[in-house]
């Protein structure tokens, strides 16, 4: 409550103005502004991430590689084995249109499919239980000899990968943020009381405790790191807010943004650079005064 409420005598052996009011406002801004990035950037992978594995987590994808004669019979026993699976819903073979549509990102929208010998793919929906991927792989490997199985284990597990790291990076940096704010706060309060030797030496001759005097610039630089990371972060959200929304197409750099409830995190943010500015202050005051004596 003192740092809120604060004393008006007290608070004027604290430069309101100069270098390290400067400094102190600077560094936080700063560093709420990059500190928006790195949790947008974290919140972005996460949300990316767990789009990918929903999408990928309930599908499955059969190849059938065959000559062109054998095409058909192996398609139409391959939706039999499908069918008596236990765990999977849907099982449907695509049609040329819906191939020739796959495939025309990377061939062009004109790719002669029934003349090209494309394998056939079956897309197959998954209940909320699943199916047995190895035992379904031995039937197929029986009674299908030309199918692949693909339950997309493979794009799954690397995304959930990339998407942890992102996360642990994003939390990383706010660490070092955090730990580089508080270094350029403790600086610039030992700076400002040194520069105020004199004062405060005149203080103790009229029995002013250190304990009140650190009180003071505890206070005034809290204030100033809060101030400067609320400033910081807003424009910071200001710039999130000028990047591309969300698109299918667009992927990781189109989604990097605050969405619902993760917008709290801007809040957050001036609270723990006050934090952050209190124990930094406080500590260099204390480190300070003891050597002023």
């Amino acid at each position: 409550m003192a740092v809120i409420v604060g004393d008006a005598q007290a608070d004027r052996m604290v430069p309101p103005t100069g270098f390290t009011a400067r400094l102190t406002l600077f560094a936080s801004a700063a560093m709420a502004f990059l500190a928006v990035f790195a949790i947008a950037l974290s919140l972005a992978s996460g949300r990316l991430a767990h789009r990918w594995g929903q999408e990928l987590a309930q599908s499955s994808t059969l190849r059938i590689s065959a000559p062109v004669e054998q095409m058909a019979a192996q398609t139409a026993a391959a939706l039999r084995v499908l069918e008596t699976t236990p765990g999977i819903a849907k099982a449907e073979a695509m049609s040329d249109e819906e191939q020739q549509a796959l495939l025309a990102p990377w061939f062009g929208p004109d790719l002669p499919v029934e003349d090209l010998p494309i394998p056939q793919l079956i897309t197959i929906e998954e209940t909320a239980e699943g199916y047995d991927s190895a035992g379904l792989r031995l039937r197929l490997q029986a009674e299908v000899p030309g199918a692949i199985l693909d339950d997309h284990t493979r794009w799954r597990k690397p995304l959930q990968q990339a998407a942890s790291r992102l996360r642990l990076l994003g939390f990383l940096s706010v660490v070092l943020i955090a730990l580089v704010t508080a270094a350029m706060i403790t600086l610039a309060a030992q700076a400002a009381l040194a520069a105020n030797a004199k004062i405060i030496a005149v203080l103790r001759l009229v029995g002013a405790q250190d304990s009140y005097i650190a009180k003071a610039f505890v206070r005034r630089f809290t204030f100033r790191a809060f101030s400067g990371a609320a400033a910081g972060a807003f424009v910071g959200f200001l710039a999130v807010l000028l990047l591309p929304a969300a698109q299918e197409q667009g992927g990781f750099l189109t989604g990097l943004g605050f969405q619902g409830l993760s917008a709290l995190w801007l809040l957050l943010i001036p609270l723990l650079a006050a934090i952050v500015g209190y124990f930094a202050t406080g500590t260099a005051a204390r480190r300070t005064l003891k050597e002023l004596r």
